[in-house]
């Protein structure tokens, strides 16, 4: 017997039928008829306090649980409020898919109230986007929007709805097979391309294995692991794979780039065969790249073909997925071993080892103050066991957190990578609980980035998301005050907050969140300890810490991954 919805109803049965559990989003007037079915629906509904924040709330969801995260705001500055999230999701290649509301399809183009170009807008910074002008085509776009955030390279999707659509009818019907003609990634492989990288590989002095975030978005964790092991490969983990193979592996080198250590950098620099895969060469990876591993043969695996060569000239290409084609070089690794093993290359690991040696990260907590960040992130994984999620702004703290932390697994560590957006952690760090609630989630955010979107910190505490939050208060923007210092004679413009505002306590309290201070090293420790022991609302730990930190190792901007700078006495 048929059924009449509305397209509203039929929106809220397709999100259903996608297995959502839980929609971030600000109501208003346009997608207000979605609101109304939302009521007698199973899925959860966190009203966010800005449509940023509950974009970001969707990006934390994603990236923590690996499911689709949702997205839900109103036309105009509601639709125009979710470019932020979306760019960096596209960047970061998180799934999620965006609901909004569209003024009625007969004011599109005639500057009604609350309306935006939203289709346009969105255009560059999602994967797709649909603007939905049949309510009988709903069951199929949102079908389709949550397949294509999903596979190949995932990313965000948007579904823009006019008012009348939402409001009309249609006759219910379950999504059709999808077709999508122009829409099929590969999943494996080539297989000449596979066996050709294996052999690249045997023949290797020096390879490094190149872990990008590809790695954590295609689960192939374990067999990043594998294929190391087997391989006998040394191992970096960009920004956005950290976890992707366990820092206490005797084959992790840890993170490159920027900030990465001396020893990851400098593996890269100087080895003879770099196999990339689900990483994209990132300029905050290879730093000068008429300079960058001058001498590195190239192996990139992506499932993303534009990926490929953009950056650097590849030796064998290989598009798929990454879990897949890890598979296949597995069995074809083994096949080519035999009963035996891979080089040993201990002339190679003798450099990397003594690289590591001479070059450790490091810093220097002066007992009687300022508290180092360095310090409060260990003293947080020693009390967790670093069994937590970790969720990051944009910063020093960011660069320290991925520094210091030791990840031992995937999908604990979630962070602004491409897009460095300030603002992330507090967002994120409540989608990831309301994904994961059986988990310890522990932002760790910068005043800077706390004061952009600290008031998500409400939406929290009156949806019962009990996440903790580590402010680290160096009274400025640490990183641009950093730059001004090393680059602009240090000369300070625009970046130190001072002390008189705001007071951290009194404000988480004001939130619904519990609030602490740590003031000296001494209290580091109970003001931890403390945080991690009260689970029945938000917390907020700030940390006064010392305003003149740098982070180091630096690999200026532009500059070449040979010219590493260690401290600041390297710059005099």
């Amino acid at each position: 017997m048929s059924e009449t919805l509305t397209g509203a109803q039929a929106l809220i049965r397709a999100l259903e039928l996608e297995g959502v559990d839980v929609i971030f989003g600000v109501p208003g007037g346009a997608i207000l008829p979605a609101y109304d079915p939302l009521l007698d629906s199973p899925m959860r509904h966190v009203l966010a306090r800005h449509e940023q924040g509950a974009g970001h709330m969707a990006s934390g969801y994603a990236h923590a649980s690996g499911r689709v995260g949702v997205m839900m705001a109103t036309s105009g500055p509601g639709a125009t409020n979710l470019i932020t999230p979306l760019q960096d999701a596209h960047m970061d290649s998180i799934p999620v898919v965006a609901i909004t509301g569209q003024v009625a399809t007969r004011s599109i183009g005639n500057d009604a109230f609350q309306e935006a170009h939203t289709w346009g807008i969105s255009m560059p910074c999602t994967k797709h986007n649909y603007l939905v002008t049949d309510p009988n085509d709903i069951p199929d776009v949102v079908r389709e929007a949550f397949h294509l955030a999903a596979t190949g390279r995932p990313g965000p999707v948007l579904v823009d709805l006019p008012k009348d659509i939402l409001a009309g009818t249609m006759t219910w019907h379950r999504a059709g097979e999808l077709s999508l003609p122009g829409y099929r990634p590969s999943v494996k492989g080539h297989p000449k391309q596979v066996k050709a990288a294996v052999d690249l590989i045997l023949h290797s002095a020096r390879p490094v294995l190149y872990a990008g975030g590809g790695i954590i978005r295609a689960d192939a964790a374990d067999e990043l692991r594998r294929f190391a092991e087997m391989a006998n490969t040394p191992t970096v983990t960009t920004l956005m794979a950290r976890g992707a193979i366990p820092d206490s592996h005797p084959l992790a080198m840890g993170m490159p780039g920027m900030h990465g250590n001396y020893a990851a950098i400098t593996a890269m620099q100087k080895s003879d065969l770099l196999i990339a895969v689900g990483a994209r060469f990132d300029d905050r990876v290879t730093g000068d790249t008429t300079t960058f591993a001058p001498e590195a043969r190239i192996i990139h695996v992506d499932v993303d073909p534009a990926e490929i060569g953009k950056v650097r000239a590849v030796d064998v290409p290989i598009v798929g997925d990454a879990k897949a084609v890890l598979a296949q070089l597995i069995a074809t690794m083994q096949k080519a071993l035999g009963d035996g093993a891979a080089p040993e290359r201990a002339e190679w690991f003798a450099t990397l080892r003594g690289w590591q040696e001479e070059h450790p990260l490091h810093y220097h907590q002066e007992p009687e103050g300022p508290i180092q960040q360095q310090y409060v992130i260990e003293e947080l994984h020693r009390l967790t066991g670093g069994n937590a999620i970790v969720v990051a702004g944009v910063g020093q703290h960011q660069m320290w957190a991925s520094q210091f932390w030791g990840f031992e697994r995937p999908r604990t560590w979630v962070n602004s990578g491409g897009l460095g957006t300030m603002g992330y952690a507090v967002p994120a760090a409540i989608g990831a609980k309301a994904a994961m609630p059986e988990e310890t989630v522990f932002a760790i955010d910068g005043d800077g980035c706390f004061q952009m979107t600290m008031q998500e910190l409400i939406t929290a505490a009156t949806e019962g998301i009990p996440v903790k939050i580590a402010v680290m208060n160096n009274e400025s923007l640490g990183m641009v005050k950093q730059w001004q210092n090393l680059f602009y004679d240090g000369r300070l413009s625009a970046v130190e907050f001072g002390s008189a505002a705001p007071d951290y306590v009194k404000l988480a309290e004001a939130m619904g969140c519990a609030g602490l201070r740590a003031e000296h090293p001494d209290d580091v420790t109970p003001a931890l300890e403390k945080a991690l022991a009260i689970n029945d609302r938000p917390v907020v730990v700030e940390f006064r810490c010392d305003p003149g930190a740098m982070v180091f190792p630096m690999v200026p901007a532009g500059g070449s991954n040979d010219a590493i700078v260690l401290s600041i006495e390297d710059l005099a």
